[in-house]
């Protein structure tokens, strides 16, 4: 995982970290990180995103108590996680009893298992989701059976049960309906979209490596694949950028949500287009099992499914429409 010092940068600057992905200042920063870690390891990043996602969380939501608590761990090096997708035959639930929780139910799709110390997870309530800060560091609850895809392996993803654990009342994070407020919400997918830009960078630099070793970089398909490629990456470099300085930034949420979202589209176009590419000017050489082409392409077209694409791009069209006619009323 990545070092102590980046685990940390990921706090606000309040609580001695960098602010990356919690505010104006480490925008940047987290963008950069995210990018990177995405050109090495796409499972890597995915796990790191987790934890800036978890630290923003704590940061809008949580009370002073569960902030200094949460600070502390990540100080001493704990990794954090959001988990919120429910496991069909026992969804997440809760049930008060005094000043304690008690939680029945698990969730699947849960990355970082045996990795993650605590994890931010959502329970369905009437009220709307409900934010948990809580312990999922025994080894016992972890079913990493439960993790059939064919990429992403090394996210040590699975399924986690969590019933008979019970926490402390402080363990709610916010009120109900929180976790879907915007722009932090839809806004914040640029984290995910930067991992897997750099995602599409690394392809992209492997299959210019390559072309070039083999003396083909100069020839007309090639050349149309090198560039098209560079050309997709660079504008959804600076989508991304846009939607991050702008959902980061003080100010009513305005349209920040959409643009976040328009820049994912951006993004997963390039992402997919570079994937053709490569796949197209290495031949035989990208489908080389064990190789970095061949794990990034496998890592990078699972990553992209995230989470439930079509409705990010239904809900980006909807904004646009509403926004349309707000405008038309001016």
């Amino acid at each position: 995982m990545a070092e102590r010092g980046w685990l940390r940068a990921c706090l606000p600057q309040r609580w001695g970290g960098e602010g990356w992905g919690c505010g104006p200042a480490g925008t940047r920063d987290a963008f950069d990180a995210l990018r990177a870690l995405g050109r090495a390891n796409l499972s890597l990043a995915r796990l790191f995103e987790g934890h800036m996602n978890a630290v923003k969380l704590i940061a809008l939501y949580g009370s002073e108590g569960t902030a200094s608590n949460a600070a502390k761990a990540i100080e001493e090096g704990a990794l954090l996680g959001v988990w919120g997708a429910d496991d069909p035959a026992e969804p997440l639930d809760f049930d008060r009893r005094g000043d304690e929780v008690a939680l029945t139910g698990a969730k699947r799709f849960a990355s970082g298992l045996g990795l993650v110390g605590q994890a931010m997870v959502t329970v369905a309530t009437a009220e709307g989701q409900q934010l948990l800060l809580v312990p999922a560091n025994e080894p016992e609850r972890c079913d990493y059976s439960a993790w059939s895809m064919g990429g992403m392996r090394a996210t040590q993803s699975g399924r986690y049960q969590f019933s008979g654990v019970s926490v402390r009342d402080d363990a709610l994070i916010g009120t109900p309906g929180d976790y879907l407020r915007e722009p932090h919400f839809e806004g914040g997918i640029w984290r995910y979209c930067a991992a897997h830009l750099g995602g599409a960078e690394a392809l992209y630099h492997a299959m210019l490596g390559q072309l070039t070793d083999r003396k083909r970089a100069e020839e007309p398909n090639q050349q149309g694949r090198i560039v098209a490629s560079a050309i997709a990456i660079e504008s959804a470099r600076l989508w991304l950028l846009r939607a991050a300085d702008e959902v980061e930034a003080d100010g009513a949420a305005g349209h920040k949500a959409a643009l976040s979202l328009l820049a994912r589209e951006v993004t997963e176009d390039a992402c997919r287009l570079v994937i053709e590419n490569a796949e197209r000017a290495l031949g035989m050489a990208a489908h080389v099992e064990g190789s970095f082409v061949y794990r990034m392409m496998g890592d990078l077209r699972l990553f992209l499914c995230q989470a439930v694409p079509d409705a990010k791009r239904a809900r980006a069209a909807e904004t646009l429409a509403v926004m349309a006619a707000r405008a038309e009323q001016l």
